[in-house]
């Protein structure tokens, strides 16, 4: 076998010698399974059509596609071009070269047929680069070729791939993979999730279970069972059951939100089981099975432990990345886009090799849970989760991680499909009382002490702009929020029971919280629609902004039209519910962030007073005992991430 690296020259008129490029065997050995870093893989029969795009780049203008055998398979036709330059089939050589310790990939692929087969890298800036090609002539026995490339110049950023030519023959290629060398460690991993839809649940467990190779790397799969449907009489659970076999554990407990479930499942996964590894995803997602054992090659092959996470796509539109990276901004405790993130890219519309901002590496400081895989030695030096039911738990167990020296990866390539944030009405619903005290907390524990000023200016802001919107449950939960932040750490365990139907309770008295099926359920409204679009487009300008908020203000403190009360002045969509909007009218149905209903909003003087006060003291409140408050939860911090403290937490019915 030939030793070549990257780069390679092509002989003249584009030939080159096979001997110069790639060893070619007949019926050569397999590879051993701990030697993949990442398999190339084609749809599923049950993927919608979208999903091609991420898989394989075929011009629009043939006559005629590939076809996907199986999902190690495929076959290209005659006269066409197929390129591996895909979301789930390049090799993302930037973060194998950043963090681990392979320092070449070995490309191994079956071919039989006849054609051409092209080795391609990327630039941090997305040029193309040649390396390596061979010409194929093996009509009816299949040829095991390799190609090898060096990742030395992959620092900043670039993939790996390689595309197919045929000319008057057809030609299939078979289980190929990116590989190593290296005799990396083989390790198990203990996937778990935590659910309360329990019929995605068992469609996300089918599909784990369908997979032989993954399987193999799977300890066992920990479904934390927390809504009242249990998983076990949902139709389905008896074939996703029978396909992971005595590899599933569900373990039945109360709702403990989202860090009581995913805390179960690495409770279990590191002192109820000898796995190396525990991933945790998502219950209401769309699972790419093959993500699982690149997490874990990742993981495995890492020069030091990382997290590793997966990226999401968008469930509702298949092609689309949603998010490929985010930090958090410790400076005003916010998270954000990674630098150089790229966010809702659709691959139907601009594959990988056309889009120059995908090629550079990404450096991410947390990865969402939806799918995240720990090393054991993080978790036993880290802890467990925080006990804040939802929302910033996961952002802050990564900076807690990386104070140890555990960073976190998110890797393209290993994804799961989720519903997009712009489906949510997440800032504004229920869930909203714990954006705003997790977020708290997370500050009291990693930002910089000056952290007050931002948070105390910016919460009054938001909590203006809600009251200007009609949004008074909005509020009301936020100030709750605040002020049991403020109460200190001492009731969080408590919380997880108790918090969620405490807002569920204070949000049935603000008739912003109740939801009908459609503005058909009111009078026609009784404005212009005209009207609004004069007030529909934001303010830039400071003076402008503060000219406009100024009369929203006043206008919310006069008494109503009293027309208003039973009739919408307007109907506003989900899009256009913005305070400089909203701010003028009396009345108006908003409809929710996807489509399924609407709330009537009515201008309330007197709520509008109250909350205003009662923010008003509670961001000055804070500001006077942000520094207390800081120590008094970094204090707390050890026994509330301690597998004691949750032992006890689970172990109570």
């Amino acid at each position: 076998m030939t030793d070549r690296t990257t780069e390679a020259p092509t002989a003249a008129a584009g030939e080159s010698k096979l001997s110069d490029v790639a060893s070619v065997r007949a019926g050569g050995s397999q590879v051993a399974a701990e030697q993949v870093l990442q398999r190339v893989v084609f749809p599923r029969d049950e993927d919608p059509l979208d999903v091609r795009a991420l898989y394989i780049d075929e011009p629009e203008t043939l006559s005629s596609s590939a076809t996907v055998v199986s999902r190690r398979s495929v076959r290209v036709p005659s006269h066409s071009k197929l390129s591996f330059a895909s979301y789930f089939n390049a090799f993302p050589a930037s973060y194998w070269k950043r963090w681990t310790k392979v320092s070449e990939v070995v490309l191994r692929l079956k071919v039989r047929g006849a054609g051409r087969l092209d080795v391609y890298r990327s630039k941090p800036n997305g040029d193309s680069v040649h390396l390596q090609g061979t010409h194929v002539s093996s009509q009816d026995t299949w040829t095991d070729l390799e190609f090898r490339v060096s990742l030395a110049p992959f620092e900043d950023g670039g993939w790996i791939w390689f595309d197919v030519f045929t000319n008057d023959a057809s030609l299939e290629v078979d289980e190929a993979a990116w590989t190593t060398d290296l005799d990396l460690p083989r390790q198990k991993v203990v996937v778990g999730t935590t659910t309360i839809r329990p019929a995605d649940c068992v469609t996300a467990l089918k599909t784990l279970g369908e997979d032989p190779q993954v399987l193999d790397v799977v300890e066992r799969v920990v479904v934390a069972d927390q809504g009242p449907q249990k998983i076990r009489d949902t139709e389905g659970f008896d074939e996703a059951a029978a396909r992971l076999g005595d590899k599933l554990q569900v373990i039945e407990q109360a709702n403990l939100g989202g860090a009581g479930g995913f805390g179960r499942v690495m409770y279990e996964g590191v002192y109820n089981s000898d796995a190396e590894q525990v991933m945790l995803i998502d219950d209401d997602i769309a699972l790419e099975p093959d993500g699982v054992l690149r997490a874990n090659a990742f993981a495995r092959a890492s020069s030091q432990p990382v997290i590793v996470g997966g990226q999401m796509l968008n469930l509702q539109a298949r092609s689309r990345l949603h998010t490929m990276g985010e930090v958090v901004d410790i400076g005003g405790a916010m998270w954000r886009p990674a630098p150089g993130a790229v966010t809702d890219h659709d691959f139907a519309k601009k594959p990988l090799r056309r889009s120059k901002k995908l090629h550079q590496r990404v450096h991410a400081t947390y990865n969402g849970w939806w799918m995240c895989l720990f090393p054991r030695e993080v978790i036993e030096r880290t802890g467990l989760p925080l006990p804040l039911f939802i929302k910033w738990d996961d952002a802050e167990y990564s900076l807690r991680a990386g104070g140890h020296g555990y960073p976190t990866v998110t890797l393209p390539g290993a994804a799961i499909w989720h519903m997009p944030w712009t489906d949510k009405n997440d800032a504004t619903d229920w869930t909203a009382y714990f954006h705003t005290r997790n977020r708290l907390i997370l500050a009291a524990l990693h930002s910089p002490d000056e952290v007050k000023v931002p948070i105390v200016k910016q919460g009054l802001k938001l909590a203006l702009r809600h009251l200007l919107s009609m949004e008074y449950s909005t509020v009301a939960v936020q100030q709750k929020a605040l002020e049991d932040f403020m109460a200190g750490p001492e009731g969080l365990f408590e919380s997880l029971r108790t918090a969620l139907p405490e807002v569920r309770e204070l949000r049935k008295h603000y008739e912003d919280a109740q939801t009908l099926p459609s503005a058909r359920e009111f009078p026609p409204p009784s404005a212009d629609p005209v009207m609004a679009e004069g007030l529909l487009k934001p303010p830039v300008n400071p003076a402008v902004i503060a000219a406009r908020a100024s009369k929203a203000l006043l206008h919310n403190l006069k008494e109503p039209n009293r027309e208003a009360a039973d009739r919408p002045q307007l109907n506003v969509p989900a899009a256009s519910a913005r305070w400089f909007l909203l701010g003028n009218l009396d009345s108006a149905t908003v409809s929710n962030a996807d489509g399924s209903g609407v709330a009537f909003r009515r201008r309330n003087p007197e709520e509008f007073r109250k909350l205003g006060l009662r923010a008003l003291a509670n961001y000055r409140r804070l500001g006077r005992e942000w520094s207390r408050l800081r120590e008094a939860y970094r204090a707390a911090l050890p026994e509330l991430t301690s597998a004691e403290s949750w032992k006890q937490v689970f172990d109570q019915k």
